[in-house]
């Protein structure tokens, strides 16, 4: 199994913690050139699968050129299947680039709330990700698995959240996560990379805060 999983890139934030405009427009521009670097990866190394868990894009500040710009490296890369979680900042509302952009390139797909199951040789890949600002609680622990093929669960969450603000996105028990029996489970919102066994969080491309210490980038998953 062979992949690349990425999330949290937050597409035109507008850095308003930086002092000025300038800084924002560098910073932005710094994610983008990490975002291409990732998609250069993927086509040198013919990397068949893309999981982007959330975050892809900010819905309040995104601007249309922004996303053919991502839409246009997704195309350089057309047979490398990308799957894309909406999450909290890029949830699928009406009206938002996922819902009424008409021409993302062939090879992606873009989950909704209710979960979805593609199966493609021996994977199978589940997903789920956000209609709303807000999931408050998802039933995957219902999840049924397909027996002799690799599941891999992708979503945007909160793992073992203990607070109240916590459980406003789409709170996940690590326990249920472990014994569902997943090969691998993609997250994104935590903005730092993060592994708790086979559950995974990337972090985001590049830091968005100067809070945001530590690792960043992209996992890559190569066979075995």
């Amino acid at each position: 199994m062979k992949f690349v999983h990425i999330a949290d890139v937050h597409f035109d934030s507008p850095f308003t913690t930086l002092e000025t405009k300038k800084l924002g427009e560098q910073r932005r521009l710094e994610q983008r050139n990490a975002f291409k670097k990732v998609i250069e990866y993927i086509r040198k190394e013919n990397v068949p699968y893309l999981f982007i868990c959330g975050d892809l894009y900010e819905n309040e500040y995104i601007k249309q050129s922004t996303i053919l710009y991502i839409n246009k490296l997704f195309e350089t890369i057309p047979e490398t299947k990308i799957y894309i979680i909406p999450g909290n900042h890029d949830p699928y509302i009406k009206n938002s680039y996922y819902e009424k952009y008409n021409n993302w390139a062939g090879n992606v797909k873009i989950f909704q709330e209710k979960l979805e199951k593609i199966e493609d040789k021996n994977v199978c890949i589940y997903g789920y990700g956000f209609q709303d600002f807000y999931m408050k609680r998802f039933e995957y622990e219902n999840i049924e698995l397909e027996k002799n093929k690799i599941n891999i669960l992708l979503t945007h969450g909160t793992l073992d959240g203990a607070k109240e603000n916590e459980m406003l996105y789409n709170p996940l028990s690590k326990a249920i996560l472990k014994n569902q029996g997943f090969y691998y489970i993609a997250l994104g919102h935590i903005h730092q990379t993060i592994y708790q066994e086979n559950i995974v969080y990337p972090g985001s491309l590049i830091s968005l805060g100067f809070d945001e210490i530590g690792p960043h980038g992209m996992i890559v998953r190569r066979n075995r």
